[in-house]
């Protein structure tokens, strides 16, 4: 195996859906998720015997929840990488404030900093592209402006979701439209690891992207999907209630990362 030069050995992945896989299924990996963390602790895993990953993150989980149940625990590993995506579940919920997300995202990256940690913190994507979040393409620019502010005051490198045109194309998106599939979260994995300079032979496209859909059988998935994904999504807001409620950590502990197995699921 190929060393990989960079001056990390312990990892910390913190956040909600996006950073604990949701969307990639692999059932030999914890939580049964794989994901874009998991696919860059595999590159920063490769030629050392002392590096050791930790993902904390939770679906569903709104900013003051990161807060308030994972900064902690993930201080406690005493990482010197953290990556964190948070405050998504907060924007795309209506009524709320990007100002009032932003400045409690700004108490976690004060926090995470404590031990002088490499931290990396995620924009949010363009919804531009998404029926169904588009008319909130506004309120997310305005986070993300905040977001880039607080990253400049912390000394935080971007991982700038929103200028990652590729992921606009919808078969980068699992059946729920939610959730990247193993193609997005492997272009996230890719963007991630630019970000961080830490070169890697992950390739663009690969796992390539299913054929696009006829008109008529998009209109079909349509229909499923509301029925499938959205009506029980916003029954689940309306009710308070979180996907993530009751689920655990996948990996709870900073530990060497063995890759899944390569007969369930794609590099």
């Amino acid at each position: 195996m190929t060393e990989v030069l960079h001056p990390w050995s312990r990892y910390v992945a913190i956040g909600d859906s996006f950073t604990e896989g949701i969307g990639d299924p692999e059932p030999t990996s914890p939580g049964g998720h794989r994901g874009w963390a998991d696919r860059v602790a595999e590159v920063l895993s490769q030629g050392s015997d002392d590096f050791a990953y930790a993902n904390l993150a939770v679906r569903g989980k709104l900013i003051q929840q990161i807060v308030d149940e994972q900064i902690k625990p993930a201080l406690g590993l005493h990482p010197d990488l953290v990556t964190i995506s948070a405050g998504g579940n907060d924007v795309i919920r209506p009524g709320t404030d990007p100002d009032e997300i932003s400045a409690r995202f700004e108490t976690a990256i004060e926090r995470l900093g404590r031990d002088n940690a490499t931290i990396l913190l995620f924009t949010g994507a363009d919804v531009g592209f998404s029926p169904v979040f588009r008319g909130i393409r506004g309120k997310v620019a305005i986070y993300n402006e905040n977001l880039r502010g607080i990253a400049a005051r912390h000394d935080c490198i971007v991982a700038d979701l929103w200028a990652l045109t590729e992921i606009q194309d919808p078969r980068m998106w699992a059946p729920d439209r939610l959730h990247l599939n193993a193609l997005g979260h492997h272009t996230v994995a890719r963007m991630v690891l630019a970000a961080l300079n830490v070169d890697n032979t992950l390739e663009p496209l690969k796992p390539k992207p299913m054929p696009g859909s006829t008109w008529r059988q998009a209109r079909v998935e349509d229909l499923q999907w509301a029925r499938e994904y959205l009506v029980p999504w916003v029954l689940r807001r309306i009710r308070h209630q979180s996907s993530g409620d009751f689920v655990t950590p996948k990996r709870p502990d900073a530990a060497p990362y063995t890759p899944p197995s390569e007969t369930h699921s794609p590099s």
